[in-house]
């Protein structure tokens, strides 16, 4: 068999088999990711297809649940599919989910998961990338459902410095959607930016996780520091914030984009760091 594999492999009890899959997507045309009545979303396109393809599978997890018309090129889900099946398709699946799928989602990769792989509770962070142009004229007109125009001209360094002060643990509830039970306290690991050869202005935003909303606060936060209109500072004052910060505008969606999902290099760890995960989270 010539199937991916992620490490050693495993099957979920029941006479199943756990299948991680890499996915990417244009979600332009997507009411995000969780599968909603009536509404056109990311997993439900996923879900049949391999409905189609395998028969019956069962807890499609994905490692984040993104919003309305924000990209991956990164995404990562598993789904328990039944054995049988799996052996039959493996070496073919990734071919066949091609031809299953709609132009705008990609299965880049198939392969059964490591005992204990969770796709979303044994990922140690989450990366995105928010691509900006603040040229003139706006836009290029072939990126224009992945990069946001921006009026005014951005200064980079002032972005960067303020970026550095949101580093670390925090409570981001001033950048967040609260969710009943949910925390929002989080690791911001990573938060800086960088122009690209085209003079597209991208932001690299990595977390442990990242709550509602979180990553198109925090760039609509930085954007006003980086136009001038706010002090390099202000972004880092609101972390006393224990309510959403109205003053803070959330980015459109579709200059977001989650870029990968990491999880640990050791496959054994992947039930160890989702227990971890699991007891944070609750």
């Amino acid at each position: 068999m010539h199937t991916d594999t992620y490490g050693p492999a495993g099957d979920s009890p029941g006479g199943s088999v756990r299948v991680r899959l890499d996915v990417a997507y244009d979600g332009t045309g997507f009411s995000g990711w969780a599968i909603q009545p009536d509404q056109r979303t990311v997993a439900g396109a996923v879900l049949e297809a391999l409905t189609r393809l395998f028969g019956s599978p069962t807890g499609l997890t994905v490692a984040g649940r993104t919003d309305a018309g924000v990209h991956a090129t990164g995404q990562v889900c598993h789904v328990d599919v039944p054995a049988e099946a799996w052996q039959r398709l493996a070496d073919t699946a990734t071919r066949r989910l091609a031809g299953l799928l709609p132009g705008d989602i990609r299965v880049t990769r198939v392969g059964q998961a490591p005992p204990g792989f969770d796709a979303r509770f044994s990922a140690l962070s989450r990366r995105y990338a928010y691509r900006v142009a603040d040229t003139a004229w706006g836009a290029p007109p072939l990126r224009r459902h992945d990069t946001l125009a921006w009026p005014w001209a951005l200064d980079i360094e002032r972005m960067n410095q303020a970026g550095q002060g949101l580093l670390g643990e925090h409570d981001f509830a001033a950048y967040c959607r609260r969710k009943e039970h949910g925390t929002t306290i989080r690791d911001l690991q990573r938060f800086d930016w960088h122009r690209d050869a085209a003079g597209i202005v991208i932001a690299s935003v990595v977390a442990d996780a990242f709550c509602q909303s979180m990553v198109r606060s925090l760039v609509g936060a930085l954007l006003p520091v980086g136009d001038g209109r706010r002090p390099v500072e202000w972004p880092a004052s609101l972390l006393s914030r224990r309510q959403r910060a109205s003053e803070v505008t959330v980015v459109p969606p579709h200059g977001l984009t989650l870029t990968g999902v990491h999880y640990p290099t050791d496959p054994t760890r992947y039930a160890v760091r989702a227990g971890q995960t699991r007891n944070v989270r609750g």
